[in-house]
């Protein structure tokens, strides 16, 4: 059986991996790779707890929720993306001036 610890290992560390590339990146994509990858070491958590609950299916029922949240949000951002480099024909966002006007 693996411990609760072992999950929680492996949640902080996704998660600081999302967040080390959300902060330093500036390519759009990349970012929102990293806010993935927080989304998913949430749902670890969720999971590795809802073990502990004795109704058991609660937490994974609400990771379920936020996956199905977080595959909306990625295609609403992705569409953006992609209107963002028609539009300037670059996704780094610290090139992109023109939003602020």
């Amino acid at each position: 059986m693996i411990h609760l610890q072992n999950y929680l290992i492996i949640s902080a560390l996704l998660f600081s991996i999302g967040l080390a590339i959300a902060v330093t990146k500036r390519n759009a994509i990349l970012i929102l790779m990293g806010i993935e990858l927080m989304i998913n070491a949430v749902n670890i958590n969720l999971v590795a707890f809802s073990q502990y609950d004795p109704n058991h299916l609660q937490g994974q029922m609400f990771a379920l929720f936020i996956m199905v949240v977080a595959a909306a949000e990625v295609t609403i951002t992705l569409a953006i993306i992609m209107k963002i480099y028609d539009y300037f024909k670059n996704i780094d966002l610290d090139e992109i001036n023109q939003l602020k006007n």
